[in-house]
């Protein structure tokens, strides 16, 4: 509203109250409410109004004004004001109208405190005549309706009045006012009292407003097709959500899984207690939001359930003469296991049981325990799952953790009967024999429950916490020793053991096996590598000499590289033929000599056969005598039951030495010493009790015994000769060291029938029951 302002100079007395201003400047020519809260201010307006109704309003320096203001707070120019209404508000506020008359400045303050009051002058524009502040308005004015038509802040009202003012300082100053502009620059503004300059100032200040409101248009652009975007993708959402719902489909992520996992639950073979949990599990799923911490649990555990075969498997259709055609085609040898087993799966096919049993296959490393386990699931035509147990310490790794726990899975039965997704597999648990025990639990005795078919029919892995028939598994463990294996986990397994193999075995091997699979690992084809008989049988006797054939095939992978390196790097061509003389070259120094064979040098030696976990060895036992009070001492690592052994042969030789024509007081005078080289390897068990005996009795006879014998068994405080275990591998351990003559005892004759004839030939074995019957031999 546009009100005639009269010329200051008649009605504006040169002495006003002072009101500061905390937010922007007001310009002179402006009709406008200001609200008046603070006590001091009300008093100044009070005070004015009983005078002449004029005010003087000017700036604070600071936009934060300290809590009493002095004049050196304030700027030294404002605008004078004259209060045209007064309205007294509620909170004891005020609110009144002003029409701003015209610049002043200062001169002094005649009260420095409030209420201010000071002494002014009033300050007239600085006019330019000339089209240059004519032309200056106009752009103001194009360019403020510009401005306005594209910002809905500016009123109708306010595009009239720029109009209808004709001054242009007075237009510079009521654009200055309605703009955004910082109060400092404002102040600026007020304080230019040069007409031109005014205006070029506002003009700048108009261009940066359209700038800014260019910038705003585009990102509110940007903002409306970001929005226009989502609202069209939420209404064709809705749409899809309500022809699913016509359709019966699943609307979202969540029903789709429910909808899945219901279908899964229905085609189940579930009864009883499993069914009732499941369906509960499901209808809790139903209820629970995607956001809530249990919904992943929920969604995991039936998951879980639904890629558990619970099924019944078909019936099975062994066929035999496959099956040992696979047996033979994947190892050699090994003709009582396989045995064994094609008779295994012959009760199978009989009774038309599916119900799993306990194998447990035991030798020494590198015999293919592993590989027989993996040729039992393929000659019967079902899946096979591996996994170890040594070193395994937490019984939840075979029986699962509780779902409370975070993180929570099911055992290595459940995992592996979710991988195969067959209930009737081939288990393989590897290195049963070395379980550990540990505060977290004892997972042998968790085994009990899944190796025993009495009790595996129901069993309860405790993250699915619902009986589960595992009974139809064939579980095969393997083993390099019996010994550590509790009994009850042991009793609970059909044993079959794996002995070590011999030379012409392992050369067997080589040819069938170990040439091709090495030959491809180096990327050589046959044609490449010839190895010669002669070749072959040098490695097995002077760099493989163990019971398996791990080293045997490690020392071909180096030659295959080797050949490899030459034929790539040094251009030597195919085909690379291998003879005994060249072994050297490429695997460096024999590991075992011909000469490293034990041999009878001295009176007091005795070659004895032993039994390790890692196959049959030959143990030669040492024995002298030297000057002193009498004694018996014992070295090379023995063991509790060893010593035992040793000191039964002592007392025995003595009792029987005055036959030999040996003094009494032989014994008194001398201290034997019994030691068994290899210091560093530990050695236990009876078995060498007759060979202890016969070491001391060469020794105290001063008789070398015959060559090429070596000898087992466990001797009695009697002289009688006692049964010992581990014949077979002591038999092959005898044949790699070119032994002819073994001593056994006569209780073990039953067990010759077991090992192989291609072992047993070119040695002769000696039955004997009595100690007697060593000394007759032997001497």
């Amino acid at each position: 509203m546009q009100k005639e302002i009269v010329p200051a100079g008649q009605h504006i007395p040169n002495k006003l109250f002072i009101i500061p201003l905390s937010g922007k400047p007001i310009f002179p020519g402006i009709f406008t409410p200001l609200m008046i809260i603070t006590r001091e201010d009300i008093e100044v307006v009070e005070q004015s109004m009983q005078k002449d109704n004029m005010l003087g309003l000017i700036m604070l320096k600071d936009e934060d004004p300290p809590t009493e203001v002095t004049s050196n707070d304030l700027y030294s120019i404002g605008t004078a004001a004259k209060i045209i209404k007064k309205i007294n508000l509620p909170d004891g506020g005020m609110n009144i109208f002003i029409s701003t008359l015209k610049r002043f400045r200062v001169k002094h303050y005649i009260s420095e405190q409030i209420p201010l009051s000071a002494d002014i002058e009033f300050l007239d524009d600085e006019a330019e005549k000339g089209n240059e502040v004519k032309a200056l308005t106009r752009s103001i004015i194009s360019e403020m309706k510009i401005l306005s038509e594209n910002n809905p802040l500016f009123s109708e009202e306010m595009r009239l009045n720029m109009v209808n003012i004709d001054n242009p300082g007075k237009i510079a100053d009521f654009v200055a006012s309605i703009i955004n502009i910082e109060r400092g620059e404002q102040q600026k503004i007020l304080e230019t009292l040069n007409v031109k300059k005014r205006i070029e100032q506002v003009f700048i200040f108009i261009k940066k407003e359209q700038e800014l409101l260019r910038i705003q248009k585009k990102i509110q652009k940007q903002l409306n097709e970001k929005i226009e975007k989502s609202q069209r993708e939420y209404f064709l959402k809705e749409e899809l959500k309500a022809i699913k719902k016509e359709l019966g489909m699943p609307i979202d992520s969540k029903s789709s899984e429910y909808l899945r996992f219901k279908e899964a639950i229905e085609k189940l073979n579930l009864h009883g207690e499993a069914k009732e949990q499941v369906e509960q599990e499901l209808q809790k799923f139903s209820l629970m939001e995607p956001i809530s911490a249990e919904f992943g649990v929920t969604r995991n555990y039936i998951d879980t359930i639904i890629s558990l075969p619970w099924n019944d498997p078909k019936p099975e259709d062994l066929n035999l003469q496959k099956a040992k055609v696979i047996l033979d085609k994947d190892h050699y040898g090994l003709e009582d296991v396989k045995e064994r087993i094609i008779e295994y799966l012959s009760v199978r096919k009989l009774k038309k049981d599916t119900k799993g049993s306990i194998i447990c296959l035991v030798g020494p490393p590198g015999v293919g325990k592993t590989s027989i386990g993996r040729s039992i699931a393929k000659a019967m035509g079902k899946e096979f799952f591996r996994f170890s147990v040594g070193g395994m310490r937490d019984e939840a790794e075979i029986k699962g953790h509780r779902r409370t726990y975070i993180g929570a899975m099911p055992g290595k039965v459940i995992q592996g009967l979710k991988i195969v997704k067959s209930k009737n597999p081939v288990f393989m648990i590897d290195e049963i024999d070395k379980l550990g025990v540990s505060f977290q639990g004892d997972p042998s005795s968790a085994l009990l429950e899944v190796l025993d078919p009495e009790q595996n029919y129901a069993f309860r892995d405790h993250y699915l916490d619902l009986p589960f028939d595992i009974s139809h598994v064939l579980f095969i463990t393997t083993a390099n020793i019996l010994d550590t294996i509790p009994g009850p986990l042991r009793d609970r397994m059909e044993i079959i053991r794996l002995s070590g193999y011999i030379k012409e075995e392992k050369i067997a091997i080589a040819k069938k096996y170990l040439i091709p699979k090495t030959l491809a690992a180096a990327g050589l084809t046959k044609k490449d590598v010839i190895y010669t008989s002669d070749a072959l049988t040098k490695i097995a006797d002077q760099y493989a000499r163990e019971a398996g054939v791990r080293n045997y095939e490690k020392a071909l992978d180096r030659i295959d590289r080797k050949i490899a390196k030459q034929i790539v790097l040094d251009g030597k061509k195919p085909p690379v033929t291998i003879s005994a003389k060249e072994i050297e070259t490429y695997l460096g120094p024999p590991q075992f000599r011909p000469e490293e064979i034990k041999k009878i040098t001295k009176p007091g030696m005795v070659i004895g056969l032993a039994w390790t976990n890692f196959g049959g060895d030959t143990l030669m036992i040492e024995s002298v005598y030297s000057s002193g009070k009498g004694g018996f001492k014992m070295t090379g690592q023995m063991g509790d039951v060893m010593k035992e052994s040793a000191t039964i042969a002592y007392t025995y030789v003595r009792t029987i030495a005055p036959k030999f024509k040996i003094q009494k007081d032989f014994f008194e005078k001398n201290i034997f010493h019994i030691h068994i080289p290899e210091g560093a390897t530990p050695k236990d068990g009876p078995s060498a009790g007759i060979t202890m005996a016969t070491a001391l009795l060469s020794l105290i006879r001063k008789k070398m015994i015959k060559k090429n014998f070596a000898m087992t068994g466990e001797l009695s405080l009697t002289g009688s000769v006692l049964p010992i275990g581990g014949l077979k591998e002591k038999t092959i351990a005898a044949r790699r060291n070119n032994i002819k003559n073994i001593i056994i005892p006569k209780q073990n004759e039953k067990d010759l029938v077991e090992i192989p004839a291609h072992v047993k030939k070119g040695i002769k074995f000696y039955l004997v029951d009595t100690f007697d019957s060593v000394i007759e031999l032997i001497f």
